[in-house]
């Protein structure tokens, strides 16, 4: 027989992709430094204007910036991709960067997933700080995940909503959108803080569709209580999937099973994520949050009454006793099958619960004292109260022991 020759098959050869490098956005002196007019006597750095002299207005100082980045046209690898360094060039989101591939730092939009090698630093590598300052600008805090950005100085008009999320989504992600009308006001939500951190830099004093100049801050803390406790359930959601991650995925899926035979991940397999709200107006927001303020009142309330409200009475000791005994006590079925036995009404010193529990172990005593007469045997005498004691102690403290008794010779 003929030897058999295997044709060997070379693998699949990878495609490579050529990924464009990243353009030089401004020339070297390109851009003019302009700095603030002196209003005061002293120059702080911390907010960039000057104090100790007349009212500093920022809304009639404040000027257009002179680039914009265009993310399409800009974005490509730099020396931080070979490099591996993970943050973003802050010079690449204001669109004067003029280093373009010869850039130590990335030129592109954070990924989805793209983590941070330290948690205390925002996406440029800048450093973040226990508190916000005083007009919310800056780089922000790490003591609490913020997602939402302040755009002020809007010029509305019918079609506000769609000229924010136009602008804005060029950068991330949007989970929210939410216009003050009359007011100028816009909030941002982003899926990802690194977006919005993006997104900040990148619109700082630039303009929409009008010719406006945006004033673009952190936002503060939404009060509502329906939202603190969605982004409270966010952020568990969120630990519980970096927990998962670190674990062994067998033994996620083993206990996930057994948490949907319990019945405890019905309502998070029920939860979908909702597409982008644009919110135009204060009816519209107040609406959904009053839904949800209700709904979660209601499951507040069971959840009060559950807590408070004790075990019913078939769950008692003595059922218990009864079972271990092979016996079922005819006035517990008889007290969860029929309702015309009122129940017990609260109140007293003893509790609706504990005098049914009473009334059982009556009737199972009686019951057994009847099937005792029945069999001829007779019946246990009732346990009656223990002997006083009528020696008294010699010696020793034993005399304290008849603290608070009448008799004098104690």
């Amino acid at each position: 027989m003929a030897d058999q020759e295997v044709a060997q098959v070379d693998p699949p050869k990878k495609r490579m992709v050529k990924r464009r490098p990243a353009r030089k956005q401004v020339e070297h002196g390109q851009i003019e430094k302009r700095e603030p007019q002196q209003t005061g006597q002293t120059y702080n750095m911390w907010y960039h204007k000057w104090a100790g002299g007349d009212k500093y207005d920022s809304m009639g100082v404040q000027e257009k910036a002179q680039t914009r980045v265009d993310v399409k046209k800009d974005a490509g690898y730099t020396r931080a991709d070979a490099g591996g360094n993970k943050y973003i060039c802050l010079f690449f989101a204001r669109g004067c960067c003029p280093y373009g591939q010869e850039c130590t730092y990335l030129h592109r939009l954070p990924p989805r997933a793209h983590v941070l090698p330290d948690a205390s630093l925002d996406v440029f590598g800048r450093e973040k700080h226990a508190g916000y300052r005083d007009d919310m600008g800056g780089v922000g805090s790490f003591s609490r995940q913020n997602r939402t950005l302040y755009i002020g100085r809007i010029k509305e008009t019918r079609d506000t909503p769609e000229i924010v999320e136009e602008h804005f989504s060029e950068f991330g992600e949007i989970e929210r959108i939410k216009v003050l009308t009359n007011r100028g006001v816009a909030f941002v939500t982003y899926v990802q803080e690194l977006n919005a951190q993006f997104a900040k830099e990148a619109m700082m004093h630039q303009s929409l569709d009008n010719d406006e100049v945006l004033n673009v801050r952190w936002a503060t803390e939404d009060p509502n209580p329906a939202a603190k406790r969605k982004e409270h359930k966010r952020l568990l959601t969120e630990g519980e999937k970096g927990i998962q991650v670190s674990l062994d995925p067998e033994f996620v899926q083993r206990v996930r099973e057994l948490d949907e035979l319990e019945g405890k991940v019905a309502a998070a397999a029920a939860a979908e994520s909702s597409p982008l709200e644009v919110e135009g107006g204060p009816s519209t927001s107040g609406e959904v949050e009053g839904e949800e303020e209700a709904a979660d009142g209601d499951g507040q309330r069971q959840a009060k009454r559950a807590r408070i409200e004790a075990p019913p009475p078939a769950a008692t000791v003595v059922e218990a006793q009864a079972r271990n005994n092979n016996t079922v006590p005819t006035a517990v079925a008889s007290t969860s099958t029929t309702s015309a036995t009122p129940a017990p009404a609260p109140g007293g010193i003893l509790s609706g619960h504990a005098v049914a529990s009473l009334q059982v172990l009556a009737q199972l005593r009686e019951k057994r004292l009847q099937e005792a007469k029945a069999a001829g045997v007779p019946a246990p005498p009732p346990p009656s109260a223990p002997a006083k004691a009528t020696t008294k102690p010699a010696t020793g403290l034993g005399g304290l022991a008849a603290y608070g008794s009448d008799d004098e010779s104690d």
